[in-house]
Formats: structure tokens, sequence, C-alpha cells
């Protein structure tokens, strides 16, 4: 067996436990993974971990792992108290970063040596802030029982504490996610303690340091508040089966299916880097990671078989990022609604389907095409998977998937769901034998419908039957043991990829109590709306005004102002982090013209997602350029192109709120009607940015459709067929030069 080598170092067992690489990786796919891993800790620093001495390695491995182990537990045995669950939840997570992530850029990829004042490589300091936030953040639980006593009134040893976390916290989040959200941390709270001192509208009574430190540490609407308790009740638990579903081979399957599906057809790869992307982002809400997984196979098939680097790499950074709109997961987005609207987890899911679809609608139509107009054919039956043979010997690792849904659309609780797909994936993962697999499926299902799921008398054989399964794979041979080192290396790793969030998202509660104690949300949402209204009366002045009307046009500009806070936050912080922010700032300013929480939400959720392929911070499109050896910006400038549906449909469902389908006063004459005219809009906007529709489009013929296709893209009946009548004339040219085109001997 190798040596250890420095956990987090540029290495094939970089992101494993520190021992040797799975015995089952061959060495080409060890190479891509290896390639890939290297490419999302570039472009992703939550992911990029400092070079470790062994010893530290493991114990960081350990901790990381009993991360993991602990959520798993209070998702399938109960959680605990509130704030004992996210406190220790916070001590994990802050701890380990001071372990794994340098206070600066140019140690972080340095293996230090160990000395008595860098015990294991790491800083004595370093070490000091470890423990001090794992003290401070397991406080608050501990005097528990006298918080309803000490909030309003916080004791001297309160406020050090409080102003220990604070500091600490600060700093983990400097570390795990760079400069941008503790800035906006850090002049918030100076905003609130200085509130006297502020200008004109800003001004406000202020709050000394202690109220600020009770606010934000004694209460839940600070640190303490709904983002970490998602972060540490929710997303964990989803991020860590998307790990391991995709160890077990859940992801493969999805790009195989992909190619089964797409390949044949003009422009094959591109096409299946979309339904890959769309498929494997139901398990994985980061961008960065479905880029750099699904694309180290699809970019290279895409520049092959013709596209431009630029156009490969765009195709895949944009199909990505559709992974945190795409249902079930979506990133942390999903079950943040769940706690800020208050509605059923399935509602969040109905409302995200078709604004995902058209999504992923509007990168296919543009890819299609681009390939009829390069004359690029599609695979041909030699170079696809067979899909029998893909479904007989994959099909296995979808039954954790098919046991999370199950149990989620049962009416369970979302973190049931998940645990039972965990189990699922430990045992598919280590038995490898069909039979057990439909055993356990077909058990969880009876369980389900006599309503015995939760039951320990059968959660508790389920769970050690997994365990067991694992300590006989351990004793049998190396190839099994090699399985059992995976499923808990998907522990460790999945660990690794949410203690950057949970700081983030603890951080957003610094945020949020500020704004929830200076009221300086609804100062915001009144510049905001008055700018807007500013902009609308400029309009006015040159446009007539039966044609538009104030109030839609404040309304218009206030959407668009709002777009672009959220795309320019996107690029310094995580997508997470900035729909909380934006929710918290925007949904008040929204709500003044009568739009639907829901409708608010999904509205700053869709760019905020955006920022992740729009320059000059475009992360996942700079994963992609890097893998096509393109152009960086150009490919970011084409990826915004590409994400066209994206751009659009918060637009449409704002004006159109039938196509969410759980708004209020939906009917199924404006869902089809909006629907189809989105479907379309985008078409012919795709056959004007590409230039070809059903033949070679002419300059004149790609503005007219590029213009009809805002109207038919906007909600309503009238204003769609308007769009379809302007786009007449070129459609019915394009079919006869179509038919010109066929026809023998013409063309």
């Amino acid at each position: 067996m190798p040596a250890a080598k420095p956990f987090g170092a540029d290495s094939p067992d970089d992101c494993r436990l520190p021992i040797a690489v799975s015995l089952t990786m061959t060495n080409a796919n060890l190479h891509t993974v290896t390639e890939s891993r290297s490419l999302e800790e570039k472009f992703d620093p939550e992911m990029r971990f400092r070079p470790l001495q062994p010893g530290v390695a493991w114990l960081v491995a350990g901790l990381l792992f009993a991360l993991s182990s602990f959520h798993y537990y209070t998702a399938g045995f109960g959680l605990l108290r509130e704030t004992t669950h996210r406190g220790i939840h916070m001590a994990f997570v802050v701890g380990l970063i001071f372990l794994v992530f340098a206070a600066r850029k140019v140690d972080q990829d340095r293996l230090a040596p160990s000395r008595w004042w860098r015990p294991g490589g790491i800083p004595l300091l370093d070490w000091i802030l470890a423990v001090a936030a794992v003290a401070a953040s397991l406080y608050v639980p501990w005097i528990f029982s006298e918080l309803a006593f000490r909030v309003g009134n916080p004791t001297p040893t309160d406020v050090l504490m409080g102003t220990l976390m604070i500091v600490t916290l600060i700093e983990a989040t400097r570390r795990g996610v760079g400069w941008p959200l503790p800035i906006i941390a850090t002049g918030l709270m100076v905003y609130a303690y200085f509130g006297p001192s502020m200008p004109g509208i800003f001004q406000h009574p202020g709050a000394s340091w202690s109220n600020i430190v009770n606010h934000l540490y004694l209460t839940s609407q600070g640190i303490y508040g709904i983002p970490l308790g998602v972060v540490a009740t929710y997303v964990f638990h989803y991020v860590l089966f998307g790990v391991l579903a995709t160890r077990i081979g859940l992801g493969k399957l999805f790009i195989d299916l992909a190619s089964c599906v797409a390949g044949r057809f003009a422009g094959g790869p591109a096409k299946i880097s979309i339904f890959g992307s769309a498929l494997f982002g139901m398990i994985s809400g980061s961008s960065i990671a479905n880029t750099v997984t699904v694309g180290s196979l699809t970019i290279p098939a895409m520049i092959r078989l013709g596209y431009p680097r630029h156009f490969a790499a765009a195709v895949e950074s944009t199909a990505s990022t559709g992974g945190q709109i795409t249902p079930p997961i979506m990133g942390a987005a999903a079950f943040l609604m769940v706690e800020f609207l208050g509605i059923a987890y399935t509602s969040v899911i109905l409302a995200a389907a078709v604004p995902a679809f058209m999504h992923f609608y509007g990168v296919f139509a543009q890819v299609h095409f681009e390939a009829k107009k390069a004359g690029l054919r599609g695979l041909t039956a030699a170079e696809l998977p067979n899909p029998l043979k893909v479904l007989r010997e994959g099909w296995q690792t979808l039954m954790p998937l098919a046991a999370l849904l199950t149990i989620l659309f049962s009416g369970y609780t979302p973190y049931l769901a998940a645990f039972w797909g965990i189990t699922a994936c430990m045992i598919v993962g280590l038995a490898r034998v069909p039979a057990i697999t439909v055993g356990y499926f077909v058990a969880l299902a009876m369980a389900v419908a006599f309503g015995v799921v939760t039951q320990l008398w059968f959660s508790v054989p389920m769970v050690l039957f997994a365990i067991g399964l694992g300590v006989a794979g351990w004793l049998r041979d190396d190839r099994h043991k090699a399985l059992v080192i995976d499923v808990a290396d998907g522990f460790v790793v999945g660990a690794k990829y949410a203690i950057s969030v949970g700081a983030a998202a603890a951080t957003v509660g610094i945020i949020i109590g500020i704004v929830t104690l200076t009221g300086v949300g609804f100062k915001i949402s009144y510049i905001v709306t008055s700018l807007a209204a500013q902009i609308g009366q400029g309009v006015l002045s040159v446009v007539p005004g039966e044609l538009l009307s104030d109030k839609g046009l404040t309304l218009f500009f206030t959407l668009v102002l709002t777009a672009i806070v959220c795309i320019l936050l996107g690029c310094g912080v995580p997508t997470t982090a900035n729909y909380i922010i934006m929710v918290t700032v925007a949904a008040p300013t929204l709500a003044l013209f009568g739009i639907e929480p829901v409708v608010a939400h999904f509205f700053v959720f869709y760019y905020g997602v955006l920022a992740d392929v729009t320059p000059p911070v475009a992360l996942a499109a700079y994963a992609g350029a890097s893998m096509a050896g393109a152009d960086p910006f150009r490919t970011g400038n084409t990826a915004f192109r590409l994400a066209l549906g994206k751009v659009l449909v918060p637009f449409v469902f704002v004006y159109g709120p039938a196509m969410l389908i759980v708004t209020q006063g939906f009917n199924w004459p404006d869902f089809l009607t909006t629907t189809a005219g989105c479907l379309i809009g985008i078409t012919l906007l795709s056959a004007a940015f590409a230039g070809y529709g059903l033949a070679p489009l002419a300059g004149w013929e790609r503005w007219l459709i590029g213009i009809a296709a805002l109207p038919t893209v906007a909600p309503g009946l009238t204003s769609s067929l308007a769009g379809v009548a302007l786009a007449s004339p070129v459609v019915l040219r394009q079919i006869l030069a179509m038919r010109r085109a066929a026809a023998p001997g013409l063309g």
C-alpha cells in the first residue's frame, strides 16, 4: 500500500482518505479524476485544502468523517435541540476551516514543515483560533437553559464569547470563500454601530456593541438563524448524498444515458453535455463540480467533432449551472425556500421544474442551430454505448435516488429522505449484489406503504446491515476493501464540500441580523424603487404615455436593477449566500408591486446563479475554458449568451407567475400560453444568435426574429401572437429555403 501523501496536495489521492487510492480505479480513470479534481480546486476555492502533514491529515480526515457521521445519524434517528444541533455543526465547520485553509494564499499550496510554533505544519495561531471557534460555537448550546434570561441583557462573558464567535467566523469565512462576504458583514456591523453618524436616509439610532452581539449571537435572528439551520439540517445531507451517489456510479450512468438519448443527433457530444449535466445536476448542486465531471468527457468530444474550443467550454459550463436550479436538490436554495416561505418541499420542486426545463431548452436550441450551421454530425452507433448494456450494468445505482424520491414524495422530511438515500448508497456501493439492492428497495417501499419507515426496529437493522457489509468487505479481499475505503472517503469529501458553505451561511446570518436590527433593507428598497421610478419617468418623456404605464415601467426597471445587483454580488459571493442576502433586501422591494414571495425568491435566485457564467468572474465558464484550452473571457461571453433561457425566464414568471404552477390563482390556460410563448420566443432568439434556423439566416432576418422573440416570450396571448406574426415572414422563407436545399439538383 502506498505511503500517505499530504492531505490536500495536488495528487491522485488529494481528495480521498490519506491512504491508498481505490483499487478499482483504472489508470485512465485515475488520470481523469485527478485532472478534474485539480481543476475543481483551482476554480472553486472552497475545495482547495492546504497540504497537511500525515498526522494532521488523519486528524482532519477523522473530523470530516465524524461531521458526516453526526449528520447521518441525526437525520435518521432524530435531530438534536435546534441550538445544540446548529452549535455542534458550526463547531466542526469553523474549527476545521482554520486547520485546512491558510491565512494567506501564498501559504495555501505549500506544505510547511512541523515546528514547535507550527505543530503539524499548521501555525500555532490557527490552532488557537480553531479551539476558540469551537468554544464560542458550543457556548450558546451550553447556556441554553439560561438563554431566555440573558437575551437582551447579556453578561460580560456572553459579550466576550459573542465577540470571539463573530471574529473567528468572519476570519473563517474569509479563508473559505474570500473577502466579499466578510467585507459586507463587517461593513453592516460598522453601520449598525455608527447609525447616528450615517448620512440622510441611512441614519438610525445606532446600537452598542453589547446590543449587536446580543442580537447576532444570543438570538435566532443572527448567526444561529435560518441560513445556518438549513445548511445543518438539510443541505449537508444532500451534499453527502450527491457525493456518495456519484461514487457508486450514478453520475456515470447519467452520462451514459445522455449519450444514448442525444448522441446520435447533430452535434451529438454537445447535446450529451446538456442532457448529462441536467441529470448530473439532480445530485450535484455545484456548477464547477458539474463542469469538470461531465466536461472531462464531453468537452474533448465536442472539440474533436468540430466545435470551437470556447464554444465547447461554454456549452458545458452553461449546462452545468443548470444543476443549481434543477430539482430535487438545487444546491441549498430549495431548502432555504422551504424555511423562508413556509411551503412544502414538493411545492418548491414543482415550481422549479418548468423554469429549469426552459434553461436547458435554451442551451439545447442554440447548440442544435450551431451544429446544423456547421454541418456537424452526430455520433455513430459504434461510438455510442449500448443502452441495454448501460442499464444492465448500472441500474442498481438508480436505487438510492429512487429511495430518496420515494420517501420525499411520501410526505416525510427532506433529511429523513436523505438518510435513506445515503443508506441506499452505502448498501449499493458495498454489496454489488443485485438481489441485495432489490431486497433493500422492496423492504423500504413496504415500510413507506405501512408507515413504519421512521421506526427504530426497522431503521436500525438497515443501518447495521450496511455497516456489516462494510466489515465483511474489509475482511474479504483488497477489492472489497477498496469499496469500503471509497464509501468512507465519500463521507470525508461530503464534509469537505460543506464546511465553507456552513461558514458562509453563518456569516449571512450576521448580515440578516443587522438588516433586521437596523431596518436598512426597507431603506434600500426605497432607494431602488425611487431610482427605477426616475428611469421610468425618463422613458416616458420620450415614449407616449398611452403605450406604457408609470407603474409598469417602475416595476420593470426595479427588476432590471435587482437582476444586475444579483449578478454583481454573485461575482464574489457564493450562490447560496447571494440568494439569502438578495431575498432579505429585494423581497420587500418586489412585494411593494404585489409580486408573490415565491416568485420573488425564484427571481433573485436565478440571477444569482447566472453569475457563474457572467464575466468578469465566471467560475464555471473559466473551469470549462481551462479544460478546453480556450480563452476564458470569450468562453464566459459565449456562456452568458447560451444562458439566454435563464436570463429571460425570471422576467417571464414575474409577469406570468402561472409558469411556477404553485402560485395563487394558477390556471392551465395561463400556464400553457405562458409556457408555449416562452418556448417559441427562446427558439426564435436562439436561431437569431446562431444565424441559422431551418436554413442560413440573412442579417435582416436575424434582427427581425430577434425582435419578434421579445413579445413572443412576454406572457399573454396577444403579445405572443404579435411576436409570431412578426416572425412569420422569416419562418416562411426558412421553410422554402429548406425545401429548395432538400430538392434533388437544387440548393
